[in-house]
């Protein structure tokens, strides 16, 4: 007894591309992240380190001692 196939719901994209269209975030949001990070690059000076001790360095130290009992 054979199978029966379902045909495609539509034709296949002609054409070597994927025939998907990306949204405009998917280009903009690396732009801008690539942008961000030249202008720290460039610019270390704007690029404040955060005071005090840092809460996951805090969270790890305690899951530590907490592992050590």
């Amino acid at each position: 007894m054979t199978a029966r196939t379902h045909p495609r719901p539509r034709p296949a994209p002609q054409g070597g591309g994927a025939g998907a269209r990306l949204p405009w975030w998917a280009l903009a949001l690396p732009a801008l992240a690539f942008v961000t990070l030249l202008t720290l690059v460039l610019n270390p000076a704007e690029a404040h380190a955060a005071g005090g001790e840092p809460a996951i360095a805090h969270l790890v130290e305690r899951a530590q001692q907490l592992m050590g009992r």
